[in-house]
């Protein structure tokens, strides 16, 4: 049987409908990064206290700054702050940020314990850092993403391991390891609280390890999936695989030996996280 060249256009238009519907579909689960305006990461780096220097943490910071200006952020770096300081930065960057930013990730890189991080001056709990992104607080950033990756401790157990078949564990080999988130303009209600993402480097009551050459497990591992992966794949199954790296591919050394380490994920998205441009 022979299509008319008519019944053969009316195929492909449909075809191209069902297509075109799927995919808009699909957009609706995906946060947008248009990119008008570069993407803002701030990196907060404490690594000089009263009873030492966290060593390693520089190391971090380098990482992340290569590995997020990769992917056209525009990372800001500030060091050594106070918890006040802390707290008066974030304020700062949620009043001053522009409509047109897609995405804010914050790092911080200190020490730190359950719900707290550290200043140089004392803790302060997490969620006082959260809180000037709230959708009533921050309406720049409503309806966005706002990431917190946490490389700190978050209590003083350690975590023994378990045996597990088929499981290889070869992690570096590496000196003395040290402990430590068309445009329409629509209006719409959403949860005060929700587009939030915070990525701990440990679960709660346990230590986050920190080589002093290398730096820290959960950054490292962080900065070596965004950069393989940071163009392709949605935030969520990168950091299941920062997870499998850091619980598969690490193991504590020097004085306090085969310890292991398994980064906690608490996730407010609503939709899927990709850094490239949609």
């Amino acid at each position: 049987m022979t299509h008319r060249p008519s019944q053969k256009v009316s195929a492909e238009r449909r075809q191209s409908n069902v297509f075109n519907e799927e995919r808009s579909l699909a957009m609706e689960h995906i946060y947008p990064m248009k990119h008008k305006r570069k993407n803002i990461v701030y990196i907060i780096n404490n690594f000089i206290f009263g009873h030492g220097e966290r060593k390693g943490s520089v190391v971090d910071e380098e990482s992340l700054t290569k590995t997020f200006t990769n992917l056209s952020f525009d990372v800001q770096s500030f060091q050594n702050k106070t918890r006040a300081d802390m707290v008066n930065l974030l304020e700062n960057v949620s009043r001053d940020i522009h409509k047109d930013t897609d995405c804010f990730v914050c790092v911080i890189l200190t020490h730190g314990e359950e719900d707290m991080v550290h200043g140089t001056d004392g803790p302060v709990e997490v969620t006082k850092l959260l809180a000037p992104f709230k959708g009533d607080r921050c309406p720049a950033l409503a309806g966005k993403p706002k990431l917190f990756f946490i490389q700190a401790c978050r209590g003083k157990q350690f975590d023994d391991g378990a045996d597990a078949l088929s499981v290889k564990n070869d992690g570096p080999e590496d000196d003395e390891d040290e402990m430590d988130v068309k445009d329409e303009t629509v209006t719409f209600r959403i949860p005060r609280n929700a587009d939030f993402l915070v990525a701990y480097a440990s679960v709660r009551g346990f230590y986050a390890w920190r080589n002093e050459k290398d730096g820290s497990w959960f950054i490292q591992a962080l900065c070596k999936v965004l950069e393989e992966h940071g163009q392709t794949l949605d935030l969520m199954t990168m950091l299941t695989r920062v997870n499998h790296t850091v619980a598969f591919d690490y193991s504590s050394k020097g004085k306090i030996k085969e310890k292991k380490q398994i980064p906690c994920i608490t996730s407010m998205l609503t939709k899927d996280v990709f850094f490239r441009k949609t």
